[in-house]
């Protein structure tokens, strides 16, 4: 039973699934850092000088921290942003793989060498068995 573990933890799939996990909490951070620290406040100074994590009404006794959400929404659409350009890019480097040959159409009679059709089983110029 260890031996199929190990088989499985070692297996390609995993590891490249364990290897994107990690890079993609790291980048994270740093998409997370950019928001918060940069572009957040930039915004914030467009629109006024608003925070929105300050963003907030209360009901009662229970605080509605509604600028946390829209933070949260801001935050989803520059990541999905730079993932796209991200995957586009990458997608744009990939060796472009040249299309298969078509499959030829016609042959050459090995008797008289003229184009015939490449089902032909008899030449139609010098009419040899093919």
């Amino acid at each position: 039973m260890l031996k199929e573990f190990k088989d499985f933890a070692m297996r390609g799939n995993v590891m490249d699934l364990a290897i994107a996990v990690i890079i993609g909490g790291a980048f994270g951070k740093i998409i997370a850092s950019l928001v918060n620290d940069v572009l957040m406040p930039l915004i914030g100074l467009l629109l006024g000088g608003v925070s929105f994590s300050n963003l907030s009404f209360t009901v009662r006794d229970a605080v509605i921290a509604y600028g946390s959400f829209i933070q949260a929404i801001v935050d989803f659409v520059i990541v999905a942003f730079v993932i796209f350009m991200l995957v586009r890019t990458m997608n744009n480097m990939k060796k472009k793989e040249p299309a298969p040959a078509a499959e030829p159409t016609t042959k050459e009679c090995p008797y008289c060498f003229s184009t015939i059709a490449i089902k032909a089983t008899r030449c139609p110029n010098c009419t040899s068995q093919l």
